[in-house]
């Protein structure tokens, strides 16, 4: 059995990696993951821990890279409880298109939480679904989607500064 990914030539986050995306700005890298700011910040300080190798979902990941991830999470999470002061830390990963995953490269979501967040509980996607299940072959309905990314869309600048600030903390 497999999981439905979604589709996008070129991969968003295999572009950033490259550098050919100037809004991924690296907090951290390590042998199989980096950990790059997310350029939607959907929170102030929105990080995300990718594997360096184009894979697509949890199932697909070695047992170092699954290793990888959660160090790194950790690592940066400890960042963001000294850069940000959140009241707490939202982490969360998309396995499927219909499971919310809208690129095709596994990335785990680090989140500072902030007092006065529109996001709700959980991870801004499930925001948009009715219930916690669908009927099956019934895709998440995305109307809105861009409006909310432009909203939540931050420039290099603040991307590059944000990851700085950040990357001053790393334990």
């Amino acid at each position: 059995m497999s999981i439905e990914l979604p589709v996008q030539v070129p991969c968003e986050i295999c572009e950033g990696l490259a550098g050919r995306d100037d809004r991924y700005a690296v907090i951290d890298e390590g042998e199989h993951v980096v950990t790059i700011m997310n350029a939607w910040q959907y929170e102030i300080g929105q990080c995300l821990v990718v594997t360096g190798r184009h894979v697509g979902t949890l199932l697909d990941l070695s047992a170092e890279e699954g290793s990888a991830i959660i160090a790194a999470a950790r690592r940066v999470a400890h960042s963001l409880l000294e850069t940000y002061r959140p009241l707490g830390i939202l982490t969360f990963q998309n396995n499927g298109v219909y499971s919310g995953q809208t690129v095709p490269h596994y990335h785990f979501h680090v989140v500072p939480r902030q007092p006065g967040s529109d996001w709700g509980i959980g991870p801004p996607q499930l925001a948009a679904f009715e219930g916690a299940g669908r009927i099956a072959g019934i895709r998440r309905d995305e109307s809105g989607a861009d409006q909310r990314r432009k909203r939540v869309q931050a420039d290099v600048e603040t991307l590059r500064e944000r990851a700085r600030r950040i990357r001053g903390n790393l334990p």
